[in-house]
């Protein structure tokens, strides 16, 4: 691998135009490609085959008019209750959102409000009249009970009459009269029965909407106060499918109320960024560029790696753009193939220049020494870049198609950084000549020009010296302190982890001078925490019920899921056109984010069952919570197979380029404490909230259902290519006959500041998203941040060497039978090793 990376690094140098004229004309031709067949990303996420999707589905094709997604907008009057001319202006918005196109309708708070009184009322009239009722069917029974009695005692007269004296002539006359009042009685008899019969379905009727009311209770529209309403937009498609131009005329219509004493905020789902790149993204890749200065000394040399990576990126997205021709992109996955994209491209090349300027700086040829750092640096990045493609690609097998297109979108961007970083670095390279070291880095080389060599000799004590000998010797005098140390440290910061809750982030996860976090902290408080959140419940009856059937049903089922634990309001919003699906809307007493309210979900979806039974129905639910939960289980059991896959699949790439089958497992072990650290870490931050004034956590919740596996796969190849950079030294030195403490030592300073650089360019470009203008990638940004300054700190440069150290010898341990199976990747390059240790010394002068 490595003689053949050599000959590639060799001919870009050589065919300097060619090379970048075809990088660009690639960029040119896919960046085309993406203008004309490239689709929009789309910020709808859909999980096929979930319950929770199934339900929506359901819900949408039986009652189209619930299937649209709703965005809240809460207006606060400045002066108190609203006057009837806010009342007037506020009607006015409503029929100006209703005339926007992909609105279906707008429900207006005051009308909302006066049907919730008036249901009162009218319950309240209700009872009245059914008083009234039951009085006069008392009444009417006792006069029907008397005049029973009076036939018969007329009948018991007639009986006695015909007895004594059966030619009586007042006979035919009683007769005639016991005759009539039989009659009355009969038609008195079924007058009544009519009115009770009645009377019961209006005592049902009611019954049924004392139940419905009792389940809406305390539901309110408008606050008790008059001075501040929520106003319910329902649009025509899910919110995330909202064309942005219209978000962005209903807020630029709803900011006219201002002019009228009117405060007005607008929900998550109607302010929503879904822009690719934003400020805090900026920020992360000028600090990468400062990073690199410091480190290379010059602008010219710290440009390379980032026109590198930039090219990378270029061609990756623009690629996976176009292809949006055969499929739908979501906006989410541009975000994590910028972000791994922009971090690994500057690594790579940063890899392969800092090998390069020292070998210039040892006194190679220039083409030579370019030629030479792709072979042996650009061996490194390429399979350092195969676990992170492996561990990317592998996100398939979570079973969410979204993170299947994050992973393979990010994993193609990943495989282009690699191959831009072994062509055209030589390429740019070759062109920068000698300006690639400063002119104080030559001096300080002991050349008084590029070229020239002064009478300095760098010493092996002076490079271990200058490239951090100091501290391998530190943490590596007293090995087993060093390991217990480290251990103790994550350990401390990993705890938290234990505690870790999964959600997705909504209003109360926005900056907290955002409108869209107003409007959620508004809604909390003027109509209670749980609206933020509702729980759609959908029922269907079986056969084709009536109209009664349904009303009862609606009504029982109201109560019922009323009564579940944590259950603050229950509303009833929708019926399909033959009365055989229902749909509720359920609002817990606490927040989306709370863990009483993934517990009241709980509740529901245990009781579902049994209430189906009580109410003859099949019960499903759907909404963001009950989608959290869903999530969550199946990343939760997809987890398992995909370490199994990506872990077994790199511990034979590690095998294969250490040759060792015990440093893979040191590898994998030191993986395991960076990802505790960078989960105990996220939870301290965004669950617990400590330190949330500095990362604009106001409201702590629960963590990224997404992130953990995410996470892991990114992190995990980040790990391994600082494996790679810092150990493939080690075992280099190690083959070219160091023992293997002694090689611990110069495999660590050869790599130390490569390795620094790349995992503090990594920090800071991560760390530009924990700022991101997009909810969801904060936390996945600020747990990669810490996971890369823990892998590169604390287990890489300080656990590994320690324990590289206490291992020796045995720490390059491999069965015969398995040496001989496995392929000899020459990673380190022995096969270009024509120039031993002491000629890559020696201090020769460079060709003019």
């Amino acid at each position: 691998m490595a003689s053949l990376l050599y000959r590639v690094g060799r001919w870009c140098a050589d065919h300097v135009k060619t090379v970048i004229a075809a990088w660009l004309i690639v960029l040119a031709a896919l960046g085309g490609g993406a203008a004309t067949f490239g689709t929009p990303p789309t910020p709808e996420v859909t999980i096929p085959g979930s319950t929770f999707q199934n339900v929506l589905d359901h819900a949408a094709t039986q009652i189209p008019e619930v299937a649209g997604g709703f965005g809240t907008v809460v207006v606060h009057s400045r002066d108190g209750a609203f006057t009837d001319t806010q009342k007037a202006a506020l009607t006015q918005t409503f029929n100006e959102w209703t005339d926007l196109d992909q609105v279906n309708r707008v429900v207006d708070p005051f009308a909302a409000q006066a049907q919730l009184d008036a249901n009162k009322s009218k319950l309240a009239d209700a009872a009245t009249q059914l008083d009234s009722a039951d009085a006069q069917l008392t009444a009417g029974r006792t006069e029907l009970d008397t005049a029973k009695f009076q036939l018969l005692q007329g009948q018991g007269l007639l009986a006695y009459s015909r007895a004594k004296d059966p030619a009586d002539p007042g006979i035919p006359s009683l007769e005639q009269q016991l005759a009539t009042g039989q009659e009355q009685l009969a038609a008195g008899e079924a007058q009544w029965q009519a009115g009770y019969d009645q009377y019961l379905q209006g005592r049902t009727a009611y019954q049924q909407g004392e139940d419905t009311v009792a389940a809406i209770n305390g539901l309110r529209t408008v606050s008790s106060d008059g001075s501040t309403a929520i106003v319910q937009i329902q649009f025509d498609r899910n919110t995330n499918s909202v064309d942005p131009a219209v978000r962005e005329r209903v807020q630029e219509i709803g900011n006219t109320l201002a002019a009228s004493g009117m405060d007005i905020d607008y929900s998550v789902e109607i302010t929503q960024d879904n822009s690719l790149v934003g400020v805090g993204e900026i920020v992360g890749l000028v600090l990468a560029g400062i990073v690199l200065v410091a480190m290379l000394g010059t602008l010219i040399a710290a440009g390379l790696p980032l026109a590198v990576a930039m090219i990378g990126v270029g061609v990756g997205l623009a690629a996976a753009m176009a292809l949006t021709a055969f499929y739908e992109m979501n906006s989410m996955t541009p975000a994590l193939a910028l972000m791994l994209g922009l971090a690994v491209g500057i690594d790579y090349a940063l890899f392969i220049v800092n090998r390069h300027r020292s070998q210039l700086l040892q006194g190679m040829d220039l083409k030579e020494s370019i030629a030479r750092a792709v072979g042996t640096s650009g061996s490194a990045v390429l399979f350092a870049g195969t676990t992170v493609v492996i561990a990317l690609v592998a996100l398939v097998l979570s079973g969410i198609p979204l993170l299947a297109q994050m992973g393979l979108v990010a994993a193609g961007t990943v495989a282009v950084a690699v191959l831009v970083a072994v062509t055209f670095s030589p390429a740019l390279l070759r062109i920068m000549g000698t300006r690639v070291v400063s002119r104080r880095g030559w001096r300080a080389a002991g050349f008084t020009t590029p070229g020239e060599v002064s009478t300095r000799v760098v010493t092996e004590d002076q490079h271990e010296e200058e490239h951090g000998g100091w501290y391998v010797r530190l943490i590596t005098r007293r090995p087993w302190l060093t390991v217990l140390g480290v251990v103790a440290l994550v350990g401390i910061i990993a705890f938290p982890a234990l505690d870790l809750r999964l959600g997705l982030p909504g209003g109360g996860n926005e900056p907290a001078d955002s409108t869209a976090y107003r409007a959620y902290a508004a809604t909390a408080q003027a109509f209670g925490p749980g609206m933020n959140g509702p729980v759609i419940v959908v029922a269907d009856l079986p056969g084709t019920p009536t109209q009664e059937q349904v009303s009862a049903t609606q009504a029982h089922l109201a109560t019922s899921l009323a009564a579940v634990d944590g259950v603050e309001h229950v509303v009833p919003f929708g019926t399909s056109a033959d009365h055989r699906t229902l749909a509720f809307q359920v609002v817990p007493s606490t927040g989306p984010a709370e863990a009483q309210t993934v517990t009241t979900v709980h509740a529901l979806l245990d009781g579902a069952s049994s209430i189906g039974v009580s109410t003859g129905t099949t019960i499903g639910l759907t909404g963001q919570t009950v989608a959290n939960i869903e999530i969550s289980e199946r990343l939760a059991a997809a987890l398992p197979t995909y370490l199994l896959v990506v872990v077994g699949l790199s511990l034979l790439i590690l095998t294969a380029v250490f040759r060792s089958v015990v440093v893979p497992l040191v590898a994998t072990a030191g993986f395991l404490l960076s990802v505790a650290t960078a989960f105990g870490a996220t939870v301290m931050v965004y669950q617990w909230g400590w330190l949330g004034s500095i990362f604009g956590v106001h409201d702590p919740g629960p963590i990224l259902s997404f992130m953990p596996i995410m996470l892991i796969g990114v992190l995990f190849g980040l790990a391994m290519d600082y494996q790679m950079f810092l150990v493939s030294g080690m075992r280099e030195a190690w083959s070219h006959g160091e023992d293997a403490r002694t090689a611990v030592r110069s495999g660590f300073t050869h790599g130390a500041k490569v390795v620094t650089a790349a995992a503090v360019i990594m920090f800071a470009v991560f760390g530009g998203f924990v700022f991101s203008h997009l909810t969801m990638i904060r936390p996945m940004g600020f747990g990669l941040a810490v996971g890369v300054l823990t892998d590169a700190v604390l287990v890489r440069m300080t656990l590994t060497p320690a324990v590289m150290h206490l291992l020796g010898e045995r720490a390059w341990y491999m069965p015969g039978w398995l040496d001989r199976l496995t392929p000899d990747l020459d990673v380190e390059g022995t096969s270009l090793s024509a120039m031993n240790d002491a000629q890559s010394r020696r201090l020769d002068p460079l060709p003019a």
